[in-house]
């Protein structure tokens, strides 16, 4: 794994740092075997992609420390009461980030994106009813430079996916 000095999107706000990172082929395919499964000892990391069990924790740990990629356990929404999904988008006027800033502050919203096009902002919400959904929808509608919000009710869920790889 190299870093020359080209600029790269931050994990949290995508802002141009110095560098990409460059990753060799052993790192790409430890990444797809822990999109696989998160939990998969490094032994057996190791033995798929030829490396011993330290070295796989090595890179591991390099990759997550360039923020390349983070373990994490994804939950279901459904399975815990939160029935409602929907993406919102949001038409603004003003400053977009401090807009971004107070959804994200906002507990049911799970995803904060700036857009190009017609919608100045998409936020992903996760409710536990229609009525929540409304509650939140007036939230997000009380912050003063938002002018109209246009909301995407998920009605089913079709694909969900977390191993697209390194491409």
């Amino acid at each position: 794994m190299t870093t020359p000095p080209k600029a790269r999107r931050d994990n949290n706000n995508h802002d141009a740092k110095p560098g990409p990172v460059v990753l060799d082929e052993i790192s790409k395919r430890i990444i797809e075997e822990l999109q696989a499964d998160g939990r998969k000892p490094y032994a057996a990391i190791g033995k798929a992609v030829g490396l011993s069990e330290a070295a796989v924790r090595q890179r591991v740990q390099r990759l997550l420390d360039a923020g390349v990629m983070q373990i994490v356990a994804v939950t279901d929404p459904l399975t815990l009461g939160f029935p409602r999904q929907a993406m919102i988008g949001i038409k603004c006027e003003g400053d977009l980030e401090t807009v971004a800033d107070k959804l994200s502050s906002i507990d049911e919203i799970d995803y904060v994106v700036l857009t190009a096009g017609s919608l100045d902002i998409m936020v992903e919400v996760v409710c536990e009813g229609d009525s929540h959904l409304l509650e939140i929808l007036g939230k997000i509608r009380a912050i003063p430079t938002v002018r109209a919000t246009e909301t995407f009710v998920y009605l089913k869920l079709r694909k969900q996916t977390y191993s697209w790889g390194t491409r």
